[in-house]
């Protein structure tokens, strides 16, 4: 229980107006954009907006003295409830930590506070000529703590990677409040342990990011959109593997099923071909008008060479939006044809995309449910979304089960549990599954020396 000289203690540091205990406060700090329930039990007992890195130090030093726990939040637009405070204690939300220090142009390299948002961060070092990647579909708001914690993803990573390829240095807050600073912007650095890859991805269990460095690359002089139609998805993912062989990185390359395709019509009111089963969407991009035919005409040919139906090439910034539209459409246009839309998402290597998804047909026939299957089809990460209806008698676990066969599929090809949205709650029953008894003991143990009380972000993962 966080009593009312501990709430001084912290008022102290970060002001009153920024140490939040309202019942209203507190139940909005109690769920992300998971599908997690809404429980009374994981509303946080307070909830802290620290400004700077120093903040953060000195109330993690509290925490740690007093033994309470501490979730990290920014945009709280996570899948897998990582944001959620599962055992009370302290929210610590980074979003007024909004600054981007530094953008290094000569090294071509960027420094941004953690509770700076995705596209502010992007437009920033685009107005400089430089590309920062990592596009996750909420970079709208998502926030770069967040994208750092869950080594998040996105669209372009079949070509430029995921945010861990990025990752140059972080500042981090451990437990009893030390500020640690890894990395740096030398480009090799084997000097001890990868710290900087260790905190990536590590869901605020080890450590608050507070501060990242980030490497970036020239912005791509142009780009271009693609639109292909096939009967069915393995048409699609052959075009994609023959693409890849034959040289072709394109920039992004999205697959959508026929439920996709079939709601987002239903959705923007337009008739969808009835001999259309599968579509992809590739973004390329080039240093010119005639890189960008090449690439073009390229993919043409392999993609008729695969069955094809149509092809399509946008003319204009107009065009690409209107098929871009498609894709970022699918999310909500899905969600409307259920009460409950439960999001999944599994990585499994490239070859094994088509068999997943087959499996995964298979897995909805099981079960009686509808499952919408899209995803990053150039690096072999599958988002199938299961509609459902979880005030049904039984329906829960019905849902459970699927998903358990889900996970299943993707195991057992190779993949894993996850490609960028993490472990948090949701995916904590099958981790030993994804890795064994010898892996779990080894995280564990990571985890027990730098956080031995388990105070920070307790609950995800294990």
């Amino acid at each position: 229980m966080i009593d009312s000289g501990i709430k001084k203690k912290i008022s102290d540091v970060v002001g009153r107006d920024y140490v939040l205990d309202s019942e209203l406060n507190r139940f909005g700090y109690s769920y992300d954009s998971s599908f997690i329930p809404l429980l009374p039990e994981n509303r946080p007992d307070l909830v802290v907006l620290p400004r700077t890195a120093e903040e953060v130090s000195r109330i993690m030093a509290v925490a740690c003295e007093e033994e309470i726990p501490v979730t990290p939040r920014g945009a709280a637009s996570g899948r897998t409830g990582g944001s959620i405070p599962l055992r009370g204690g302290i929210s610590l939300c980074l979003d007024r930590m909004t600054k981007i220090t530094e953008l290094d142009e000569r090294n071509m390299m960027v420094t941004a506070e953690a509770g700076v948002r995705t596209i502010d961060l992007y437009n920033h070092c685009a107005a400089k000529g430089l590309f920062f990647p990592p596009d996750p579909a909420s970079w709208k708001f998502s926030t770069i703590g967040g994208n750092v914690a869950e080594n998040a993803g996105g669209m372009r990573a079949v070509k430029y990677g995921v945010t861990k390829n990025y990752v140059m240095g972080l500042e981090v807050v451990l437990v009893d409040g030390a500020i640690l600073w890894t990395g740096g912007k030398a480009i090799k650095n084997v000097t001890g342990y990868d710290l900087t890859s260790l905190f990536t991805g590590s869901e605020g269990t080890l450590g608050i990011i507070t501060r990242a460095l980030f490497r970036l690359i020239p912005m791509p002089k142009r780009r271009g959109t693609l639109q292909v139609m096939f009967r069915n998805l393995d048409d699609g993912c052959r075009t994609i593997h023959t693409m890849l062989l034959s040289g072709i990185v394109p920039a992004a390359a999205e697959i959508m099923d026929r439920t996709c395709l079939e709601v987002v019509a239903r959705h923007r009111k337009t008739e969808l071909d009835p001999e259309v089963g599968a579509c992809i969407i590739i973004e390329i991009d080039g240093d010119d008008d005639a890189s960008l035919e090449i690439q073009a005409k390229r993919i043409e040919d392999v993609a008729i060479s695969c069955g094809a139906v149509t092809f399509r090439a946008a003319r204009s910034q107009q065009e690409a939006d209107e098929i871009w539209a498609v894709r970022r459409g699918i999310s909500s246009a899905v969600a409307a044809l259920a009460p409950h839309r439960i999001g999944e998402d599994i990585s499994v290597p490239r070859d094994a995309f088509p068999e997943v998804v087959r499996r995964i047909r298979e897995i909805s026939e099981k079960h009686g449910f509808t499952i919408a299957v899209y995803g990053h089809a150039g690096d072999g990460n599958i988002h199938p979304s299961l509609l459902c209806d979880l005030s049904k008698p039984g329906e829960q676990e019905r849902v459970h089960r699927a998903v358990d066969d889900i996970f299943a599929a993707a195991l057992s090809v190779g993949g894993t549990l996850s490609g960028e949205h993490g472990i948090g709650i949701t995916k904590r029953p099958y981790i030993r599954d994804a890795l064994g008894e010898i892996g779990i003991r080894t995280l564990k143990a990571v985890k027990a020396a730098l956080d031995p009380k388990g105070l920070l972000n307790p609950g995800k993962i294990w």
